[in-house]
């Protein structure tokens, strides 16, 4: 009896508790002369970059990074669609990465109440070690799913070895020779919001939901 080729889908997912948060926020002033935006665009980061130098220092912050001041110019329409005097903007991004989620609270709720400070959001991530160590698991689990798989409809055709003959990412296993694209294994981010109570004061809503580590292959068996 010849071969019986069998072609499956393995897949696995695992969910982590996140290990770092980072926060994004952003500074922004504006006014009619350009040169006094930009000389308050300083004056409203310099008291937060220096609060951050500190906190890395002490090792509340893992890291921190920031972008160059945009500026730029508009001039905006009245009701009356006439264009009016210049307006000149500047901003400035911060990312800042902290391990301590109840450091992470407190800093918002503070940062929040600085002049031209608006806070965006938190993405919830992985160590790098944890994040590879994680994949490799989840991978491996999805090949074994494969496995089984192609184990069982042999099983059900009364045959009872399988030989792998091909394994790759879904999208990616040969169709009469030529490769096909589709997704590859991923890693879902869980996000958080910043916002603010009731009273108007800055609060963080820390519930960040378990970040998803997901991989899905493609195998081809022959039973016998």
């Amino acid at each position: 009896m010849s071969d019986v080729v069998i072609t499956v889908r393995g897949e696995h997912e695992a969910r982590i508790a996140p290990e770092r948060a980072v926060a994004h926020l952003t500074i922004r002033a504006e006014g009619p002369e350009r040169g006094a935006v930009v000389e308050r665009m300083a004056g409203l980061t310099e008291p937060v970059r220096d609060d951050l130098v500190s906190r890395k220092t002490a090792g509340t912050v893992a890291e921190w990074t920031s972008q160059r001041v945009s500026v730029w110019s508009e001039r905006p329409w009245n009701n009356e669609g006439k264009r009016l005097a210049p307006v000149h903007h500047a901003t400035v991004d911060f990312s800042v990465t902290f391990t301590d989620f109840a450091v992470l609270s407190w800093w918002a709720g503070e940062v929040a109440e600085r002049e031209g400070v608006q806070l965006g959001w938190i993405e919830w991530k992985l160590t790098p070690e944890t994040r590879a160590a994680t994949e490799r698991e989840v991978a491996t689990a999805a090949v074994r799913v494969a496995v089984d798989r192609a184990t069982a409809y042999a099983s059900a055709l009364g045959l009872d070895k399988v030989t792998a003959l091909e394994l790759a990412d879904v999208g990616l296993l040969t169709e009469q020779g030529r490769p096909e694209s589709g997704p590859a294994p991923r890693m879902l981010m869980a996000k958080a919001s910043f916002a603010a109570d009731a009273g108007g004061a800055p609060a963080v809503q820390l519930q960040p939901e378990d970040i998803v580590v997901s991989a899905a292959v493609e195998a081809r068996f022959a039973a016998r």
